[in-house]
């Protein structure tokens, strides 16, 4: 059952496509790293300390924008957590420029086996080169798969034995490149396709990790931004997973739906669009203005803004500019007012005792 005021999963589906299909053919599609770095760095902070931490890195936001910017190790964690974030990070970055590069779609697959294990080596090697996995062999290095059976998941589910990894992520590859056919969501896809992996767990260690990196790589490369799936989440992220591995990929795919509509509207729509472009009221947020505000505003006529054919309210950056100046106006004139007529109230009452004063006196004298 959906809460009260939240969308339900098959309208945030709906309401992802219209918004990607928009920023196609409106404001020229999701821009190129190279064109829109302060979307992309946004971005890669928050996907690189909010994965992690997913799998138990305990680094702040804070720390892990000083390392990336900065490559300053802030704080006294163990060198093990700041090496997690800077291969994630590594990958991170290989997969936003990776994913824009020019592909001819009829000869060239959307992901190959060699891009899985390229995106594993990088997302752990730094963090291998000080702190291998304790129950790893030489052969199961960064990249390589596993060469031995794991324990069962928490949930039950057993990954399948080793010599069976092979053939079991060539088949997996086949069905990444399905993604992006057919009429079932996108964001459900993506979740079939990311909870297969998570079953398989071809590595050693860094399935979480790599496989997260890998959804970002197919989403990219189809033109929508990336999901970013926050550490809060991370009891709900799992209990979907565990769903999904009993036939049900709806829960992963409306965590994925909402990650990708989330970074939509906080990073790439207010990065590509000018001030004047109309967009939706959730893209246009400010510290001081939720999306719950201004559309508030809007429906007042207080806000300058369009209704579009689905029913969302739509304004621009000016707009929303003026209506800040407005508020602002008009909250301080009445404080003004107030102020002036308390003040002309007290002179009145100041005028009248001093009447009172002044009979007192002259009736004292006449006595």
């Amino acid at each position: 059952m959906t809460p009260k005021g939240r969308l339900p999963r098959s309208a945030i589906h709906e309401r992802l496509e219209t918004h990607v299909l928009d920023l196609r053919t409106r404001l020229g599609g999701l821009p190129l790293p190279e064109e829109a770095e302060q979307i992309w760095k946004e971005i890669w902070h928050q996907e690189a300390h909010h994965s992690t931490a997913l799998e138990g890195n305990t680094l702040i936001l804070k720390q892990v924008e000083e390392l990336l910017q900065q490559n300053k190790a802030v704080g006294d964690k163990e060198l093990k957590e700041y090496m997690e974030v800077t291969g994630y990070a590594k990958a991170a970055q290989w997969v936003y420029q990776e994913a824009h590069r020019p592909r001819d779609g009829s000869t060239e697959p959307l992901l190959t086996v060699q891009e899985v294990r390229h995106v594993h080596h990088l997302v752990m090697s730094d963090v291998w080169a000080h702190a291998p996995h304790p129950n790893a062999t030489p052969a199961e290095s960064p990249g390589n798969w596993r060469a031995h059976d794991i324990h069962p998941f928490p949930s039950g589910m057993q990954p399948p034995t080793f010599p069976l990894i092979p053939a079991g992520m060539d088949a997996w590859v086949k069905l990444a490149n399905t993604v992006g056919t057919g009429s079932v969501p996108i964001a459900e896809q993506i979740a079939t396709v990311h909870a297969a992996f998570e079953r398989l767990h071809p590595f050693i260690d860094g399935n979480g990790r790599s496989g997260r990196l890998l959804a970002n790589l197919l989403l990219i490369r189809l033109g929508y931004p990336p999901a970013i799936i926050y550490k809060r989440q991370r009891a709900q992220y799992l209990k979907a997973l565990n769903k999904a591995d009993k036939g049900d990929t709806g829960p992963v795919g409306e965590i994925l739906a909402r990650a990708i509509l989330d970074n939509l509207m906080r990073f790439v729509l207010p990065g590509v669009a000018g001030p004047v472009k109309l967009l939706p009221l959730e893209a246009l947020v400010t510290k001081d203005h939720s999306a719950v505000s201004l559309r508030a505003a809007a429906r007042r006529g207080a806000l300058t803004a369009r209704k579009s054919a689905n029913g969302d309210w739509l304004s621009s950056k000016r707009w929303v500019e003026e209506y800040a100046r407005d508020r602002w106006s008009a909250l301080r004139r009445p404080r003004k007012a107030v102020s002036a007529a308390a003040g002309t109230k007290t002179t009145k009452r100041q005028s009248q005792a001093k009447a009172s004063a002044a009979k007192a006196r002259k009736a004292t004298r006449r006595s």
